[in-house]
């Protein structure tokens, strides 16, 4: 072909791609070049198993195709012709002189004529390279089609280059997540040879919410190569069987329910223990009861566990089918037709409007905004509110507007597998143009994530291309934990400590038997002929597996079941608490797992986020400084200014009459501040029109929400910012006269220079630069510091002291010539390319921002939500550490910690924010040391060691280093030993990490809360999670144990329901022991008397109906009803939760008491009720009462005695107390005649023959019922009352405070405090304040460049680009 370009000759090879020859033609090695990344499972993994992670470096894309810098290669294409650039060569990166070839050969000496002419491509996206013949990929064994050959994203130079660098065909950077690190690499010698590595794990790879995984193991597709998706050809796209968009969070399906549900049942050893003996009660000759007692109650239990998870799954399943039901608009042929979320389908284009969630992960096309821009918010993703800017590309913002040209767009997305990486994605576009294709590269800002919600943006086009559970959402979540909380546990425990007591006795009286078979059983006739000729081995095995059934109700059958209905009861509770019910969004309380209500009472951590969960990340104009002046919105009314008098705060009415009259002397100061919040800024003006084309307001997009708010606050003030153009700004002032202001620059705001500064020609002609940013920097730039300047500085520590976010406002007047000469030296700076173009702006800001006039300070208000600073700190007066985990910077954070009094102005703060692992180590051990030393001095002079001063902020470079297995203990050291810890700049996985490392290392109850989908992974790995369930995604919510409205919640669902529920649940465990021991150990003393012979004394079933009716209802009423304190006084008292974070209800020794009283109970039951019934209790007849009336008698005192245990525990007495306790008697006293009758006829029960006439008449059964029970609790009711009166424990004081309505006079020494905290403050805050920017350091430049606002928008409601 005539002006043909010359293949590049390269050593060894023809072909920049490393075909190599085989016998049937070439042969594809792909290479990417990225060694197996280090992915949050296996960092995890590394974590658990004491693993020090590799050293890694970051992953670089300078020198990949589409990135900065110039190519990888050493030797560069000549530029092509005009000609020859639409057919071969990419033209996505001419700036770069990267071009590549679009044919996956370079060497085209290989292609026919043919194919050079362009057959091989044009067909366009829905080609099936397989069926074309002749194509030199498609001989033979040729390896194009194993997905990572084909794709090296920039052609033949892109895959030279990887060889070059030793990448290995297992893997390509398309799967991997570019926000994890990657391995060091070791050479850039060929893999071919090399042994395959190891498949990578990916989070949530196996796992798929309720569906379980049979026969072969499923391929994790982050492992494969890159996927096709074809642009408006289905066929193509179905072939390839990708994931439908179903989405499931169920915890079982048909398949899976049983075999989990039995897994968690017997995981419980008192399951496990009466599954053993059922099996034991069907050997005959073994057991001495009914052979169903025991499994019948078995499956009531089971039946009644399963009932409980069907409900709370359905739950979970009902919330994902209204999600899967969305509905969403898809392009079916030229127009757009409603489908539910459910049926898209990965390539179909979908069109999502404003306010609308994103249904899929989309590749953004085209918007409504210019430049194919849009605004989504990623609440639902990261809690973050202020809004997040991406931009399609120029080849498709313009075409793909109208529904008719997408529908006749033809290409392919050659795309990354789906990982866990929120914040990568790697693909390529290629599509047709001229009668070629033209492959484009596609970044993050083209991804439009599922989660995220598009906002201030008419409309998007986007095309699918991960669904369902493939979703990047999707695969940060992870299967739900299977939580078992310290009482169960615990529970387990002591269920092990009943089964060997209850082999004690079985032992004891299995020996007693062989005793009494040896010595005396030739006299026992009436026991069997043979009873005393029997193997001594033999019969005492089975004289065990005997006395074990026997004694089988010593553990207690129905606790499990009993407990977990009480459980589910107080979660409904909490559910229906109108206290914690958020009305403005009709948002209850919801605790998902029902099981986790108890560990509510114990916390010990709490680990938060910050934005959404205590903040609403909503900023508020409250007051500013202007010359000296103080204005507020509303000021205080002790602090509000009196006209001809000096000093006060003036309401923003004085700040207009000074404006506009000049009366103090400070209009022009005023003018010229409210023009610089007007001006100076990146935010973009949308005019709000109605669906009945009524013009409404002006709706601002800031990328940053304290710039918004102070724009909204400069409208407020009379100074309207309502259009841009690239080089121009607006402004309507006092709604009439407006002013344009043309921008000659912008020098924007980043991390280092904590300010941004524009310079502008204003409507008078003069060139002004007006800066806003920190105080310390600012202050510095003044040409002089003279009254106002100090006048300021006095301003901003009140502002601070309120917790408000504070900024300084300066301006300086610039002339012609030093304009222009620094014009020219910012716009050198701007066309750097050598890397450092941020750095050389930097330095050109520095020329001009110097010798400012200060004009004032702002103050805005990070909002915090309701009631967080007053719960932070009844949460820490209860003992509980907070901890927040923010991916804010350090400033914002420690600012927020004053504001939500997680800091206090007396504590000392212990920053961490070092830059390698050394510097890190170095700065954690001279912490340590110092506070180490002061403890000693502290404890040697007799004082202790004040650690309640300290406060930990660490930022999250340095927590990477302190996470590291050599360091981590060393920063859990010091962190424990500061009342609050703040972690800065974290990434989810690191949350996860720092919740994982203090639960292995500290035996405490973490709770973890946040509100976004980076929340998750902390949540799940707490033992509770909170998920904060508002306005905004309810990722957090769905993954969370118990979800809130608000933040303030916490505290009553901790230390009210929290409190209860641990006391309720602990009283109930011990009763059950206590009932059970008191009634079935009788057995064993009566063993003493009857031989060891294994007669019993009840008759079974009626043994068996304990548990399960007669005493069924107390504990309930104990645990749903019972308070030991009402909520009010536990609220009043935060230091009443410690009684049960301490475990005081439930430690080992409540334990052998319960059980030793239960011992107590039964000796006296047995022995009293032996010497009432001396000699069978003769009848007035002469006759004998016989063994079923004296073991009915027993049984009914049993009853009454434990039912009185129950009167004598219960704390409040409610009509349910009332139902419960007499009613169980009641019960009884009315089954005893009914059964007595009925089931000797029906052929059961036959010791009742007879009994009842004989019961009921005789009156040592109504003496043994009452006499019995009062000789047992007598001790009971003096342990109580000595307690009470001699021993009391805090929580009884609270009682006597509560019943006798004593009054709490401590209010008046809060007010002295909160004024004494208030001078602290301000005196701490001249060290340090926080400033208001928030937006991230990313460029606005391409914002402030592509809008002009004054255009009309097309017939398809888009708005034309600026730049044409």
């Amino acid at each position: 072909m005539a002006g043909r370009q010359q293949p590049l000759p390269s050593s060894g090879h023809d072909d920049l791609l490393d075909l190599d020859e085989d016998e049937h033609g070439p042969v594809y090695s792909y290479n990417s070049g990225q060694g197996p990344t280090l992915t949050d499972h296996e960092m995890l993994e590394a974590y658990n198993n004491g693993t020090s992670i590799p050293s890694t470096q970051p992953h670089q894309t300078q020198h990949l195709p589409g990135g900065p810098g110039p190519s990888a290669s050493t030797t560069t294409l000549p530029i092509p012709s005009l000609a020859e650039q639409g057919r071969s060569y990419s033209q996505s990166s001419q700036g770069l002189n990267n071009y590549q070839r679009y044919s996956d050969l370079d060497n085209t000496s290989q292609l026919s004529d043919d194919d050079r002419g362009g057959n091989y491509y044009a067909a366009g996206g829905g080609i099936d390279e397989d069926a074309v013949p002749g194509l030199p990929l498609n001989r033979g064994t040729s390896k194009h089609r194993s997905r990572n050959s084909i794709l090296s994203l920039g052609g033949g130079m892109v895959g030279r280059a990887k060889n070059m660098l030793g990448m290995g065909p297992e893997y390509s950077e398309m799967d991997l997540p570019l926000t994890e690190t990657h391995p060091n690499r070791l050479g850039s010698e060929s893999t071919q040879n090399s042994p395959p590595a190891k498949p990578r794990k990916t989070p949530g790879a196996k796992f798929k919410f309720g569906v379980p995984s049979f026969g072969r193991k499923k391929i994790d597709p982050s492992t494969l190569g890159p996927r096709i998706i074809h642009l408006n050809n289905p066929p193509a796209n179905l072939a390839n069987k990708y994931a439908d968009n179903h989405v499931s969070t169920a915890k079982y399906n048909i398949a899976t329910f049983l075999p989990k549900f039995l897994f968690e049942q017997f995981s419980k050893y008192a399951n496990v223990f009466f599954l053993f003996t059922a099996i034991l009660q069907q050997i005959p000759n073994i057991s001495p009861t009914n052979r169903y007692t025991t499994i019948v109650p078995l499956g009531i239990v089971l039946l009644v566990s399963a009932g409980k998870e069907v409900i709370e799954d359905n739950r979970r399943r009902s919330q994902d089918r209204e999600l899967n039901r969305s509905p969403a608009k898809v392009l079916r042929g030229t127009r757009f037709e409603d489908v539910k979320w459910i049926d898209l389908r990965v390539g179909d284009i979908v069109r999502v409007e404003s306010e609308e969630p994103f249904p899929a992960d989309l590749v953004l096309l085209a918007s409504s905004e210019p430049e194919g821009l849009c605004y989504i918010e990623t609440a639902n993703l990261d809690g973050e509110t202020n809004l997040k800017i991406k931009q399609g590309i120029p080849e498709t913002y313009d075409i793909a507007v109208d529904a008719a040209v997408l529908g006749r767009l033809g290409g392919r997305i050659r795309s990354e597998q789906p990982n866990s990486s929120l914040y990568t994605y790697e693909a390529t576009l290629t599509l047709q143009s001229g009668g070629g294709e033209r492959e484009l590269p596609l970044q993050p800002d083209q991804l439009l994530l599922r989660g995220a919600t598009l906002r201030n943006t008419g409309w998007v086009h986007g095309v699918v291309v991960f669904t369902g559970h493939e979703t990047k959402l999707m695969r940060n979540a992870t299967a739900t934990p299977i939580k078992r909380t310290n009482v169960e546990k615990r529970v387990n425990i002591q269920i092990l400590m009943l089964g060997i007591i209850l082999i004690i006795l079985s032992l004891i009286s299995s020996v007693g038997d062989i005793i009494v078979r040896e010595t005396i059983g030739k006299n026992l006739f009436y026991l069997g002929a043979h009873y005393g000729d029997v193997g001594v081995a033999g019969q005492f095995f089975g004289d065990v597996f005997t006395y074990w059934i026997l004694y089988s109700n010593l553990v207690p059958i129905s606790l499990f079941v009993t407990v977990e209905i009480i459980k589910y009861y107080q979660a409904f509770l909490i559910g229906g608490d109108l206290d914690i019910y958020y009305a403005p969004t009709d948002t209850p309380s919801n605790c998902r797992t029902s099981s986790l209500v108890e560990e509510l009472g114990q916390v010990e951590y709490i680990f938060s986020d910050k934005t959404g969960t205590l903040t609403c990340n909503v900023m508020e104009f409250r007051c500013a400084s202007i010359g000296g002046l103080q204005y507020a919105e509303d000021p205080p009314e002790d602090q509000r200014a009196e006209e001809g008098v000096e000093g006060g705060v003036h309401d923003f009415k004085g700040m207009e009459r000074h404006r506009l009259g000049d009366e103090r002397g400070t209009a022009r100061l005023i003018r010229e501040f409210l023009t610089l919040l007007s001006v100076c800024h990146t935010v973009i003006p949308e005019v709000k029109v109605g669906k009945d084309g009524v013009v409404g307001g002006i709706k601002y997009q800031a990328a940053s929400p304290d710039e918004g708010a102070l724009v909204e606050g400069a409208v407020r003030l009379g100074y309207e910012f309502f259009a841009r153009k690239p080089k121009w700004v607006r402004v309507r002032v006092d709604g009439g006269r407006e002013e344009e202001y043309e921008l000659l620059a912008v020098c924007e705001f980043n991390s280092t220079r904590k300010r941004m500064s524009c310079v502008v020609r204003c409507p008078d002609g003069r060139i002004r630069v007006y800066c806003k940013g920190a105080d310390t920097v600012i202050l510095e730039r003044l040409r002089g510091r003279d009254e106002v300047v100090e006048k300021t500085l006095g301003h901003l520590e009140e502002y601070a002291a309120e917790g408000l976010r504070t900024l300084c406002l300066a301006v300086r007047e610039v002339g012609e010539v030093e304009c222009r000469e620094w014009l020219e030296v910012f716009g050198e700076a701007q066309r750097t390319v050598s890397g450092n173009r941020a750095e050389e702006l930097d330095k050109a800001a520095e020329l001009i921002e110097h010798d400012f006039e200060l004009l004032g300070a702002t103050a805005i208000e990070d909002k915090l939500q309701e009631g967080v600073p007053d719960t932070i700190h009844t949460l820490q007066t209860a003992g509980i550490k907070v901890w927040v985990l923010t991916g804010d910077r350090q400033e914002t954070a420690i600012n927020i910690g004053m504001s939500c009094k997680l800091i206090s102005e007396d504590m000392t703060l212990l920053v961490v924010n070092e830059e390698n692992a050394e510097a890190t180590r170095a700065n954690l051990q001279k912490k340590l040391d110092a506070i180490r030393s002061q403890q000693a001095m502290n404890s040697g002079a007799g004082m202790g060691a004040e650690l309640e001063t300290l406060a930990l902020v660490i930022d999250g470079k340095s927590l990477t280093f302190a996470l590291e297995k050599d360091m981590e203990v060393m920063f859990l050291d010091l962190a424990v030993m500061c009342k609050a810890v703040i972690c800065c700049r974290v990434s989810p996985l690191q949350k996860a990490l720092v919740v994982k490392l203090v639960k292995r290392h500290l035996k405490a109850i973490l709770l973890a809360i946040g509100d976004g989908a980076n929340d998750v992974s902390m949540i799940q790995a707490a033992h509770i999670g909170i998920g904060i369930s508002g306005v905004e995604g309810l990722q957090a919510a769905r993954s969370a144990d118990v979800s809130i409205a608000q933040f303030r919640f916490l505290r009553k669902l901790l230390l009210v329901h929290g409190a209860w529920s641990y006391q309720r649940i602990s009283k109930v465990i011990l009763y059950f022991y206590y009932k059970n021991t008191a009634l079935f150990i009788t057995q064993f003393w009566y063993s003493f008397q009857n031989a060891f012979s294994g007669q019993v004394i009840y008759e079974s079933w009626t043994l068996s109906f304990f548990n399960v009716v007669f005493t069924v209802m107390p504990p309930f009423v104990l645990g749903i009803f019972d308070q030991f304190v009402n909520a009010r006084l536990l609220d009043r008292y935060p230091q009443l939760y410690q009684l049960s974070q301490k475990g005081v209800f439930f430690r080992t020794h409540n334990f052998w008491s319960w059980v030793g009283n239960g011992f107590y109970h039964s000796l006296i039951l047995y022995f009293v009720s032996e010497l009432i019934y001396w000699n069978d209790g003769y009848l007035s007849d002469g006759k004998i009462s016989g063994h079923w009336v004296w073991g009915t008698s027993l049984y009914t005192a049993g009853l009454v005695t434990v039912l009185g245990k129950a009167a004598l525990i219960t704390n409040i007495w409610t009509k349910y107390t009332v139902i419960a306790i007499p009613g169980s008697l009641a019960i009884w006293f009315i089954f005893l005649p009914v059964y007595a009758i009925v089931a000797p006829k029906l052929g059961f029960s036959t010791e009742y023959v007879n009994l009842l006439p004989v019961l009921l008449t005789d009156p040592k059964t109504w003496l043994m019922m009452v006499v019995v029970p009062v000789l047992c609790l007598l001790r009971d009711f003096a342990w109580k009352y000595a307690k009470r009166m001699y021993f009391p424990q805090a929580y009884h004081h609270v009682q006597e405070i509560q019943k006798y309505n004593i009054q709490d006079y401590r209010p008046r020494m809060e007010q002295f405090q909160k004024a004494i905290r208030k001078v602290r403050q301000v005196q701490r805050m001249r060290k340090q304040r926080g400033y208001a920017f928030s937006q991230t350091d990313e460029s606005q430049a391409r914002v402030l460049q592509a809008y002009d606002t004054t255009r009309e928008r097309g017939r398809y409601g888009e708005m034309a680009s600026s730049r044409r």
